[in-house]
Protein backbone atom coordinates (compact mmCIF):
# COMPACT_ATOMS: atom_id res chain seq x y z
CA UNK A 1 0.00 0.00 0.00
CA UNK A 2 1.34 3.33 -0.86
CA UNK A 3 2.15 5.84 1.37
CA UNK A 4 0.24 9.49 0.43
CA UNK A 5 2.69 11.76 -0.06
CA UNK A 6 3.25 14.10 3.23
CA UNK A 7 4.54 17.08 0.94
CA UNK A 8 1.60 17.37 -1.51
CA UNK A 9 -1.08 19.75 -0.45
CA UNK A 10 -4.28 17.75 1.27
CA UNK A 11 -6.75 20.05 -0.75
CA UNK A 12 -4.92 18.72 -4.23
CA UNK A 13 -3.52 22.36 -5.13
CA UNK A 14 -0.57 24.02 -4.99
CA UNK A 15 -0.62 26.97 -2.69
CA UNK A 16 -0.04 30.24 -4.23
CA UNK A 17 2.65 32.04 -3.48
CA UNK A 18 2.34 34.92 -0.40
CA UNK A 19 4.06 38.07 -0.67
CA UNK A 20 6.64 38.82 1.69
CA UNK A 21 5.76 40.44 4.49
CA UNK A 22 7.49 44.21 5.29
CA UNK A 23 10.26 43.94 7.97
CA UNK A 24 9.29 45.39 11.40
CA UNK A 25 10.76 48.76 11.79
CA UNK A 26 13.38 49.55 14.28
CA UNK A 27 12.63 51.64 17.27
CA UNK A 28 14.55 54.59 15.87
CA UNK A 29 12.73 53.79 12.52
CA UNK A 30 9.54 53.98 14.11
CA UNK A 31 10.20 56.60 15.61
CA UNK A 32 11.35 58.96 12.52
CA UNK A 33 8.42 57.61 10.63
CA UNK A 34 6.30 59.10 13.31
CA UNK A 35 7.61 62.43 13.76
CA UNK A 36 8.18 62.54 9.90
CA UNK A 37 4.56 62.58 9.37
CA UNK A 38 3.81 66.01 8.44
CA UNK A 39 0.97 67.21 11.11
CA UNK A 40 3.44 65.90 13.89
CA UNK A 41 6.55 67.55 11.91
CA UNK A 42 4.85 70.82 11.63
CA UNK A 43 3.49 71.11 15.24
CA UNK A 44 7.18 70.37 16.64
CA UNK A 45 8.50 72.86 13.98
CA UNK A 46 6.38 75.19 15.02
CA UNK A 47 7.88 75.05 18.59
CA UNK A 48 11.09 75.73 17.14
CA UNK A 49 9.75 78.81 14.99
CA UNK A 50 7.96 80.40 18.19
CA UNK A 51 11.13 80.23 20.18
CA UNK A 52 13.36 81.67 17.90
CA UNK A 53 11.41 84.24 16.61
CA UNK A 54 10.30 85.57 20.01
CA UNK A 55 13.89 85.88 21.46
CA UNK A 56 14.84 87.40 18.26
CA UNK A 57 13.00 90.11 19.39
CA UNK A 58 12.14 90.39 23.00
CA UNK A 59 13.64 94.19 23.94
CA UNK A 60 10.86 95.10 21.47
CA UNK A 61 8.53 92.90 22.16
CA UNK A 62 8.57 93.69 26.04
CA UNK A 63 9.09 97.47 24.72
CA UNK A 64 5.30 97.11 22.84
CA UNK A 65 3.81 95.99 26.06
CA UNK A 66 5.38 98.69 27.92
CA UNK A 67 3.66 101.46 25.44
CA UNK A 68 0.54 99.42 25.20
CA UNK A 69 -0.74 99.45 29.03
CA UNK A 70 -0.08 103.78 29.19
CA UNK A 71 -3.69 105.59 29.60
CA UNK A 72 -4.01 109.62 29.32
CA UNK A 73 -1.61 110.95 32.42
CA UNK A 74 0.68 108.32 32.61
CA UNK A 75 4.28 108.95 30.76
CA UNK A 76 6.84 107.10 32.18
CA UNK A 77 7.71 105.41 28.64
CA UNK A 78 6.48 108.28 26.20
CA UNK A 79 9.43 108.12 24.69
CA UNK A 80 11.02 107.09 21.03
CA UNK A 81 11.83 103.81 20.85
CA UNK A 82 15.34 104.95 21.30
CA UNK A 83 14.90 106.58 24.17
CA UNK A 84 13.02 103.57 25.67
CA UNK A 85 15.05 101.04 24.85
CA UNK A 86 18.17 103.33 26.95
CA UNK A 87 16.20 103.62 29.40
CA UNK A 88 14.59 100.01 30.14
CA UNK A 89 18.94 99.35 29.95
CA UNK A 90 20.03 101.80 32.20
CA UNK A 91 17.18 100.97 34.71
CA UNK A 92 17.17 97.07 34.22
CA UNK A 93 20.15 96.14 31.97
CA UNK A 94 20.18 92.93 29.86
CA UNK A 95 17.41 91.43 32.00
CA UNK A 96 14.99 94.22 31.79
CA UNK A 97 15.30 93.26 27.55
CA UNK A 98 14.71 89.33 28.51
CA UNK A 99 12.20 90.46 31.08
CA UNK A 100 8.84 88.16 30.37
CA UNK A 101 11.21 86.08 27.85
CA UNK A 102 11.04 82.65 29.41
CA UNK A 103 7.23 83.00 30.26
CA UNK A 104 7.16 84.05 26.43
CA UNK A 105 9.01 81.14 25.34
CA UNK A 106 7.42 78.75 27.35
CA UNK A 107 4.01 80.28 26.49
CA UNK A 108 5.02 80.41 22.50
CA UNK A 109 6.45 77.05 21.81
CA UNK A 110 3.27 75.35 22.80
CA UNK A 111 1.21 78.17 20.90
CA UNK A 112 3.07 77.87 17.85
CA UNK A 113 3.39 74.48 17.81
CA UNK A 114 -0.64 73.90 18.38
CA UNK A 115 -0.76 76.96 15.65
CA UNK A 116 1.09 75.35 13.14
CA UNK A 117 0.01 71.54 14.15
CA UNK A 118 -3.31 72.24 13.40
CA UNK A 119 -3.24 74.69 10.52
CA UNK A 120 -1.96 71.66 9.03
CA UNK A 121 -4.77 69.15 10.16
CA UNK A 122 -7.52 71.22 9.25
CA UNK A 123 -6.13 72.03 6.32
CA UNK A 124 -5.58 68.10 5.48
CA UNK A 125 -8.78 67.01 6.98
CA UNK A 126 -11.31 69.53 6.09
CA UNK A 127 -10.12 72.47 2.98
CA UNK A 128 -7.90 69.68 1.06
CA UNK A 129 -10.33 67.87 -1.33
CA UNK A 130 -7.06 65.64 -2.34
CA UNK A 131 -3.81 65.83 -0.63
CA UNK A 132 -1.29 68.25 -2.20
CA UNK A 133 -4.26 70.56 -3.56
CA UNK A 134 -3.51 74.41 -2.97
CA UNK A 135 -6.23 76.48 -1.24
CA UNK A 136 -7.67 79.41 -1.92
CA UNK A 137 -6.93 82.57 -0.34
CA UNK A 138 -10.40 82.56 1.87
CA UNK A 139 -9.90 78.49 2.57
CA UNK A 140 -6.22 79.75 3.57
CA UNK A 141 -7.76 82.62 5.75
CA UNK A 142 -10.85 80.52 7.73
CA UNK A 143 -7.92 77.42 7.94
CA UNK A 144 -5.52 80.32 9.62
CA UNK A 145 -8.49 81.65 11.72
CA UNK A 146 -8.89 77.99 13.58
CA UNK A 147 -5.48 77.34 14.17
CA UNK A 148 -5.17 80.70 15.80
CA UNK A 149 -8.77 80.18 17.85
CA UNK A 150 -6.92 76.55 18.69
CA UNK A 151 -3.94 77.37 19.73
CA UNK A 152 -4.70 80.73 21.80
CA UNK A 153 -7.47 79.09 23.63
CA UNK A 154 -4.54 75.97 24.95
CA UNK A 155 -2.30 79.02 26.37
CA UNK A 156 -3.84 82.34 26.99
CA UNK A 157 -3.27 81.87 31.05
CA UNK A 158 0.98 81.98 29.83
CA UNK A 159 -0.22 84.94 27.49
CA UNK A 160 -1.28 86.79 30.61
CA UNK A 161 0.93 85.91 33.14
CA UNK A 162 3.72 87.05 30.83
CA UNK A 163 2.16 90.40 30.64
CA UNK A 164 2.07 90.91 34.22
CA UNK A 165 5.84 89.63 34.38
CA UNK A 166 6.93 91.93 31.14
CA UNK A 167 4.85 95.14 33.78
CA UNK A 168 5.81 94.22 37.08
CA UNK A 169 9.49 95.77 36.93
CA UNK A 170 9.54 98.88 34.89
CA UNK A 171 9.32 102.43 36.34
CA UNK A 172 5.53 102.78 36.80
CA UNK A 173 4.54 105.24 39.35
CA UNK A 174 1.18 103.90 39.71
CA UNK A 175 3.00 100.17 40.75
CA UNK A 176 5.25 102.05 43.42
CA UNK A 177 8.51 100.51 44.87
CA UNK A 178 9.79 97.73 42.81
CA UNK A 179 10.34 94.91 44.97
CA UNK A 180 13.91 93.97 45.83
CA UNK A 181 12.98 90.07 44.22
CA UNK A 182 10.30 89.69 41.83
CA UNK A 183 7.92 86.71 41.43
CA UNK A 184 8.32 84.42 38.98
CA UNK A 185 6.08 82.68 36.29
CA UNK A 186 4.29 80.32 38.38
CA UNK A 187 4.29 81.92 41.56
CA UNK A 188 2.50 85.28 39.62
CA UNK A 189 -0.18 82.71 38.65
CA UNK A 190 -1.06 81.10 41.81
CA UNK A 191 -1.17 85.28 43.14
CA UNK A 192 -3.78 85.48 40.08
CA UNK A 193 -5.48 82.43 41.25
CA UNK A 194 -5.54 83.22 44.67
CA UNK A 195 -6.65 87.14 44.61
CA UNK A 196 -7.94 87.36 41.46
CA UNK A 197 -10.94 84.97 40.52
CA UNK A 198 -9.86 81.78 40.15
CA UNK A 199 -9.84 80.23 36.55
CA UNK A 200 -11.41 83.23 34.46
CA UNK A 201 -8.57 85.38 36.34
CA UNK A 202 -6.36 83.68 33.66
CA UNK A 203 -8.56 83.75 30.70
CA UNK A 204 -9.21 87.50 31.57
CA UNK A 205 -9.15 89.51 28.35
CA UNK A 206 -9.47 86.52 25.74
CA UNK A 207 -12.52 87.89 24.13
CA UNK A 208 -10.39 90.58 22.27
CA UNK A 209 -7.81 88.43 21.73
CA UNK A 210 -9.66 85.65 19.67
CA UNK A 211 -11.43 88.77 18.26
CA UNK A 212 -7.66 89.95 17.19
CA UNK A 213 -5.70 86.29 16.80
CA UNK A 214 -7.94 84.62 15.31
CA UNK A 215 -7.68 87.06 11.71
CA UNK A 216 -4.21 88.04 12.54
CA UNK A 217 -3.30 84.07 11.79
CA UNK A 218 -5.87 83.66 9.57
CA UNK A 219 -3.88 86.62 7.33
CA UNK A 220 -0.70 85.79 8.22
CA UNK A 221 -0.83 81.88 6.54
CA UNK A 222 -2.82 83.49 3.73
CA UNK A 223 -0.52 86.22 2.61
CA UNK A 224 2.53 84.30 2.97
CA UNK A 225 1.93 81.61 1.13
CA UNK A 226 0.54 84.14 -1.50
CA UNK A 227 3.94 86.10 -1.48
CA UNK A 228 5.91 82.85 -1.48
CA UNK A 229 4.46 81.49 -4.24
CA UNK A 230 4.33 84.65 -5.74
CA UNK A 231 8.21 84.85 -5.15
CA UNK A 232 8.78 81.14 -6.22
CA UNK A 233 10.72 81.18 -9.68
CA UNK A 234 9.64 79.08 -12.56
CA UNK A 235 10.83 76.12 -12.34
CA UNK A 236 11.69 76.20 -8.84
CA UNK A 237 10.01 74.24 -6.44
CA UNK A 238 11.18 76.35 -3.43
CA UNK A 239 12.16 80.22 -2.75
CA UNK A 240 15.43 80.87 -1.72
CA UNK A 241 15.79 81.77 1.89
CA UNK A 242 16.38 85.27 1.45
CA UNK A 243 12.86 85.62 -0.40
CA UNK A 244 11.34 83.48 2.75
CA UNK A 245 12.50 85.98 4.83
CA UNK A 246 10.66 88.78 3.06
CA UNK A 247 7.62 86.73 2.50
CA UNK A 248 7.27 86.56 6.38
CA UNK A 249 8.11 90.12 6.68
CA UNK A 250 5.40 91.04 4.53
CA UNK A 251 2.78 88.95 6.01
CA UNK A 252 3.68 89.90 9.58
CA UNK A 253 3.68 93.38 8.85
CA UNK A 254 -0.04 93.23 6.64
CA UNK A 255 -1.16 91.00 9.39
CA UNK A 256 -0.17 92.70 12.71
CA UNK A 257 -0.97 96.72 11.01
CA UNK A 258 -4.61 95.14 10.42
CA UNK A 259 -5.16 93.32 13.84
CA UNK A 260 -3.59 95.66 15.82
CA UNK A 261 -6.37 97.59 18.07
CA UNK A 262 -7.40 94.10 19.67
CA UNK A 263 -3.97 93.36 20.66
CA UNK A 264 -3.96 96.46 22.76
CA UNK A 265 -7.37 96.04 24.12
CA UNK A 266 -5.79 92.32 25.35
CA UNK A 267 -3.39 94.10 27.10
CA UNK A 268 -5.60 96.20 28.86
CA UNK A 269 -8.08 93.75 30.38
CA UNK A 270 -5.10 91.23 31.15
CA UNK A 271 -4.09 93.97 33.72
CA UNK A 272 -7.71 95.30 34.59
CA UNK A 273 -7.60 94.39 37.72
CA UNK A 274 -3.59 94.52 38.34
CA UNK A 275 -2.76 96.99 41.42
CA UNK A 276 -2.45 100.49 40.51
CA UNK A 277 -2.74 100.17 36.46
CA UNK A 278 -5.89 98.64 36.08
CA UNK A 279 -8.77 100.70 33.98
CA UNK A 280 -11.64 99.00 35.32
CA UNK A 281 -13.26 98.40 31.80
CA UNK A 282 -16.47 96.99 31.88
CA UNK A 283 -16.22 95.23 28.56
CA UNK A 284 -15.07 95.44 25.01
CA UNK A 285 -17.22 97.98 23.73
CA UNK A 286 -16.81 100.19 26.91
CA UNK A 287 -12.92 100.06 26.73
CA UNK A 288 -12.79 100.98 22.92
CA UNK A 289 -15.69 103.80 24.05
CA UNK A 290 -12.92 105.09 27.02
CA UNK A 291 -9.68 104.57 24.82
CA UNK A 292 -11.01 106.41 22.00
CA UNK A 293 -12.71 109.28 24.32
CA UNK A 294 -9.26 109.53 26.68
CA UNK A 295 -6.55 109.09 23.95
CA UNK A 296 -8.18 109.55 20.95
CA UNK A 297 -8.13 107.01 17.60
CA UNK A 298 -4.34 106.41 18.19
CA UNK A 299 -4.86 105.20 21.72
CA UNK A 300 -5.67 101.79 19.99
CA UNK A 301 -2.55 101.74 17.72
CA UNK A 302 0.06 102.82 21.15
CA UNK A 303 3.10 100.47 20.41
CA UNK A 304 2.70 99.97 16.97
CA UNK A 305 6.09 101.42 16.07
CA UNK A 306 8.27 98.92 18.31
CA UNK A 307 5.91 96.05 17.10
CA UNK A 308 5.98 96.64 13.29
CA UNK A 309 10.22 97.06 14.37
CA UNK A 310 9.64 93.58 15.48
CA UNK A 311 7.34 92.19 13.26
CA UNK A 312 10.13 91.94 10.18
CA UNK A 313 12.82 90.14 12.02
CA UNK A 314 9.94 88.12 13.95
CA UNK A 315 7.83 86.72 11.22
CA UNK A 316 10.74 86.43 8.89
CA UNK A 317 12.83 84.14 11.61
CA UNK A 318 9.41 82.13 12.46
CA UNK A 319 9.05 81.05 8.87
CA UNK A 320 12.35 80.31 7.26
CA UNK A 321 12.80 78.04 10.61
CA UNK A 322 10.00 76.52 10.33
CA UNK A 323 10.10 75.60 7.11
CA UNK A 324 14.19 74.57 7.62
CA UNK A 325 12.89 72.49 10.43
CA UNK A 326 9.75 70.92 9.20
CA UNK A 327 11.63 70.02 5.82
CA UNK A 328 14.85 68.40 7.81
CA UNK A 329 11.86 66.43 10.11
CA UNK A 330 9.76 65.29 6.97
CA UNK A 331 13.29 63.68 5.23
CA UNK A 332 13.77 61.28 8.17
CA UNK A 333 11.35 59.27 6.71
CA UNK A 334 12.72 55.81 6.63
CA UNK A 335 13.34 54.56 2.62
CA UNK A 336 10.83 51.29 3.69
CA UNK A 337 8.68 54.30 4.52
CA UNK A 338 8.50 56.30 1.52
CA UNK A 339 8.34 53.25 -0.64
CA UNK A 340 5.39 51.80 0.93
Amino acid sequence: MLKPNSHKPQDGGADPAKPPSPPELEPLDQFRSAISQPVIAAFCAGGVAGAVSRTVVSPLERLKILFQVQSAGRDAYQLSVGKALAKMWREEGWKGFMRGNGTNCIRIVPYSAVQFGSYNFYKKNFFERHSGDSLTPLSRLTCGGLAGITSVTFTYPLDIVRTRLSIQSASFAELGEKPKRLPGMWQTMGVMYKTEGGLPALYRGIVPTVAGVAPYVGLNFMVYEYVRQYLTLDGEQNPSAVRKLVAGAVSGAVAQTCTYPFDVLRRRFQINTMSGMGYQYKGLFDAIRVIVTQEGVKGLYKGIVPNLLKVAPSMASSWLSFEVCRDFLVSLKPEEDTLQ
